[in-house]
């Protein structure tokens, strides 16, 4: 099984290439600590999804 990137992909939800990122129950321990070291984590919005899955957005990219 390949491990994700989060840290990449956090970057990529900031620099705009990804719209939202998708974190199901089994990878937030994972997810979570580096969530917690990203420099602009605090823009970093998550809402919680049916199931315990959670979708980040960055508060840039969120149209209101």
């Amino acid at each position: 099984m390949n491990e994700k990137d989060y840290h990449s992909l956090l970057e990529e939800l900031v620099n705009k290439k990804i719209k939202f990122l998708k974190i199901e129950p089994e990878e937030f321990m994972k997810f979570q600590p580096i969530l917690m070291n990203f420099r602009q984590r605090k823009r970093i919005i998550g809402r919680a999804q049916p199931k315990g899955t959670v979708v980040y957005y960055y508060k840039g990219n969120i149209n209101k």
